[in-house]
């Protein structure tokens, strides 16, 4: 079993960054991929990013791509996404998952999520 927290969402302006985080236990971490969804209001969940459990494999969606950066540290038990030069589009709460890698990144345990609100 693994348990995930986020933390880091907030409101920023346009333009502007945040760093999530997202704190995992269970031993099973490191051996696990790890990713981050979102979901903006009335819309469906999409994915956003993805690691590799040794973090040498990395994904993003297009809409990401050049924007945000996946990280973790296992000796911390811990999976990173930096964004950077945000947009008003990127408001949504973001959650963070884990679990045996797939090809969809719809891992198995899910955090609760975290809000992040980009201002125009």
């Amino acid at each position: 079993q693994v348990q995930l927290v986020e933390s880091g969402g907030g409101l920023v302006q346009a333009g502007g960054s945040l760093r999530l985080s997202c704190a995992a236990s269970g031993r099973t971490f490191s051996s696990y991929a790890m990713g981050w969804f979102r979901q903006a209001p009335g819309k469906e969940r999409e994915f956003v990013a993805a690691i590799s459990w040794s973090g040498g494999s990395t994904y993003y969606a297009d809409s990401v791509k050049g924007r945000f950066t996946i990280s973790r540290d296992n000796a911390k038990n811990t999976v990173y996404l930096q964004m950077n030069s945000l947009k008003p589009e990127d408001t949504a709460v973001y959650y963070c998952n884990a679990g045996p890698p797939r090809a969809t990144y719809e891992y198995d345990y899910w955090g609760q999520g975290t809000q992040v609100t980009v201002s125009s």
